[in-house]
């Protein structure tokens, strides 16, 4: 028997042409029944054969090192009972194996209908990017257990419950402090709210999420971002997620008003939350921030209606206001039944009774 160097055929290998393989999504197909078809080769998916698709039901994703999803400026419809492209996490060990793939979906001119358009869980580095989402009946995107995920160029159109979400997982095994969202990115991301909208942006558990250059408008909702790491969803008191440190916001523009809270904040007490640049344009009913918990920081505001109010639920805030005009007063010399200017003991946790003005500071007063 002829004996062969293992070196030559390692050699032959390296050699052998490596390709990406791009597949064209046919005309008038299921996509979603062509997804569960697709060839394990496939880097990339292009919607090139026509200018509309329909998938009835969800479009599972393959686990890949990187999948290419591109619309090309086509649009698709979903059914009502469709996740949009996604896939099932069963358990956290299933979790830990998906964040080693990861997906690039852009380029829809739209995504219309279903239950959600794009339902991710379990990955790291994915790009959602250049998308209109209209129409989706629980979330536009959600979000779980999706670590460094960049959204850009995100336009949501009336959804019915929830615009964008980021949370935690929420299978078997998975905890608010094990499966994050953490260190994501949302920019120039857009929410037109329906009348029925809960929050236009919500984040969950997660830690080191940055917001910038990103609107909420529309009818009014409930709120335009719920920021909240309380690890069971309890908001009677206090966040205690012992991993959540930090959220930043830069540059809200927010154009409609509110039913419950603009910007509602429960996070942990070391969590440090930046709010800067954050302009409301119109005079709110409910407070502009409704405060619970974490370090919270407002800088920047460049314009404040005298009607703009916050309200705190624990009797001692722990707020930082920079930058902001002379209109956004809390003097303490003014305090009287729970009111000191701008600052208002509301919907109090139980045993808050009393505004204490110690960790609430003013600072570069602009006139």
């Amino acid at each position: 028997m002829k004996r062969i160097n293992p070196w030559v055929m390692l050699g032959c290998l390296a050699a052998a042409p490596v390709q990406a393989t791009e597949y064209v999504v046919p005309a008038m197909v299921d996509v979603g029944k062509w997804f569960a078809q697709l060839p394990e080769d496939a880097t990339a998916v292009v919607f090139t054969a026509a200018e509309k698709y329909h998938s009835s039901g969800d479009i599972v994703l393959p686990c890949r090192r990187l999948l290419v999803i591109d619309g090309r400026g086509s649009r698709l419809s979903l059914g009502p009972a469709s996740n949009g492209f996604t896939y099932a996490v069963n358990d956290m060990q299933e979790a830990m194996v998906r964040t080693n793939c990861r997906y690039v979906i852009k380029d829809f001119a739209e995504v219309r209908g279903g239950r959600k358009a794009i339902d991710l869980k379990a990955t790291l580095g994915s790009v959602i990017e250049n998308l209109n989402l209209e129409a989706q009946s629980v979330a536009a995107v959600d979000l779980r257990f999706c670590l460094l995920t960049r959204l850009q160029n995100v336009r949501v159109t009336n959804p019915a419950d929830k615009g964008i979400v980021l949370r935690h997982g929420d299978w078997s095994g998975a905890t608010g402090t094990n499966s994050q969202s953490n260190s994501s990115v949302l920019e120039q991301c857009r929410v037109y709210c329906a009348k029925t909208t809960t929050a236009a942006f919500t984040v969950l558990n997660s830690g080191g999420v940055r917001m910038t250059d990103c609107v909420s408008e529309g009818s009014e909702a409930d709120h335009d971002l719920y920021l909240s790491a309380t690890l069971d969803g309890d908001e009677s008191r206090p966040a205690g997620n012992p991993v959540v440190k930090s959220f930043m916001l830069s540059n809200f523009h927010v154009e409609h008003q509110v039913r419950k809270a603009s910007i509602y904040v429960n996070m942990p007490p070391k969590s440090v939350v930046d709010l800067e640049n954050v302009y409301w344009n119109v005079a709110m009913r409910a407070p502009v921030v409704l405060y619970t918990m974490g370090q919270l920081n407002l800088t920047n505001i460049g314009w404040w209606n005298p009607a703009f109010w916050i309200g705190t639920r624990i009797s001692a805030p722990r707020i930082n206001i920079t930058g902001a005009p002379a209109e956004a007063d809390v003097d303490a010399g003014r305090l009287k039944s729970g009111r000191a200017g701008m600052l208002r003991l509301t919907d109090p946790l139980a045993g808050n009774t009393e505004l204490k003005m110690n960790y609430v500071q003013v600072r570069r007063k602009s006139m």
